[in-house]
């Protein structure tokens, strides 16, 4: 098979082959659309192992957007400490299930205009409860995949706004989702920021940025 002639082909290559290769999963453990929500609150600035570490003593203490906007802040901080930042995401948290509870009945809206109306969530956050929790068209760009379709000249843009409309015209919107924890695994495990392993990856021969000897 020759190389795609335009980069709408090679993003369509790259998402096939990523989907080959990796399931989309996301690595932070929940049970729910609210679950999800604060524990991407807490994801940023550490990892999912990290919060994965705290979430479940925090949904055993505060099970509900109810329980949670009535909860203690020294408390609430002293469950998150290790996820660091813990003063800010303690009222990220606490505001995100107060505002559930006073706007949305305790629900999770699906809207990324509601959901980023949230505090402690921003369009990268928006974008991962809608494509994870609700199976919605959202393409959350993180360092990861911010990084990745640079080097895949699939985007020239540092803006995560810009790279996620940019990617969107690329890709069907049924394939977001999957597209950026694919990418997200592949950073992870492949194209390491200071180390990548370009004899390895499976999008070596259409990547502008390989450094295998064509």
């Amino acid at each position: 098979m020759g190389k795609p002639r335009t980069i709408k082909g090679r993003a369509r290559e790259v998402a096939r082959r990523l989907a080959e290769e990796y399931p989309a999963e996301c690595a932070l453990v929940h049970q729910n659309p609210f679950e999800l929500a604060v524990a991407t609150v807490l994801s940023a600035q550490t990892t999912d192992e990290r919060v994965n570490m705290v979430t479940p003593e925090l949904f055993r203490r505060w099970p509900t957007p109810a329980d949670l906007a009535k909860a203690d802040p020294d408390e609430l901080e002293s469950v998150i400490f290790p996820t660091g930042f813990y003063h800010n995401k303690a009222k990220s948290l606490l505001g995100l299930a107060q505002g559930l509870e006073d706007r949305f009945g305790g629900e999770v809206p699906t809207a990324l205009e509601d959901l980023v109306t949230l505090p402690g969530v921003g369009r990268k956050t928006g974008n991962v409860i809608r494509s994870v929790a609700f199976d919605l068209p959202g393409l959350p760009v993180d360092t990861h995949v911010g990084r990745i379709t640079r080097l895949l000249g699939l985007t020239t843009s540092a803006d995560p706004v810009k790279v996620e409309h940019e990617l969107g015209t690329l890709l069907p919107p049924k394939e977001w989702g999957g597209f950026s924890l694919r990418t997200i695994l592949h950073g992870r495990k492949v194209c390491i920021a200071r180390r990548p392993h370009c004899g390895e990856c499976i999008l070596n021969d259409i990547c502008p940025s390989s450094q295998v000897p064509a």
